[in-house]
Formats: C-alpha cells, structure tokens, sequence
C-alpha cells in the first residue's frame, strides 16, 4: 500500500487456507524484500516514508517507529502461534518456543537455505 506509487511490487497473495511450505517461504522473502525497500525509501527520504495518497493510515511513517511496529507486530503473531497450538492441546516444546525469538540463528538458517 505504502510503496506501490512508489515503484515497490507488492508481494502476491498466498492462500491462507492451502499454501504450502515450498510456497509460502518464497513468499515471504518477497515480502521481506518490499520491507527493506520501503524501509530504504524512507532513509532515502529524510528519514520518513512517504504516504501521500493513502485514505487510511494508521501507522508511524518515521523509519525508526515504522520499523519497531513492524518488530512489534511480528512478535504478536509468533505470541498467537504459541497460544493457538496451547488452545489446541499441542503444547509446543521449549527449544520452539524459545527459538521464536532467536533471530539471529534464523537469520543464518535463512541465509543457507538461499545458497
């Protein structure tokens, strides 16, 4: 929404009812990519993203508060991925729960799964 006047693709939709594994890991780069580059458009900016033309907004367009939201937002849904499989009776082990949060050892599994 931010970056398509802009130049930025955004990603393709997956299905939230039928991706798969080989699907969506894909997907998720693209969408990982159009943050670095809303993230670089911003710094290229001054500093904040700009957002003429969007009717709605609710989000801070200052690269620094944009990009702790979007931190902030991602440890929501790994929060609702722990509850979700407690309610279900699937208590997850530690080394999962506690590996949600180890970003820089994903990051490096991440980067060996591209080569």
């Amino acid at each position: 929404m931010l970056g398509r006047r802009h130049g930025i693709r955004v990603p393709k939709r997956v299905s939230l009812h039928t991706v798969t594994r080989k699907e969506l890991l894909p997907a998720l780069e693209r969408s990982s990519r159009g943050v670095v580059d809303l993230l670089e458009l911003g710094i290229s900016r001054g500093g904040k993203i700009p957002a003429s033309g969007v009717v709605w907004l609710n989000l801070p367009l200052d690269v620094v508060h944009f990009l702790a939201y979007l931190v902030a937002h991602e440890g929501h849904h790994r929060g609702q991925i722990v509850l979700l499989a407690r309610e279900t009776g699937h208590r997850l082990p530690s080394e999962i729960t506690n590996g949600l949060w180890l970003w820089t050892k994903r990051s490096k599994e991440a980067q060996a799964r591209q080569t």
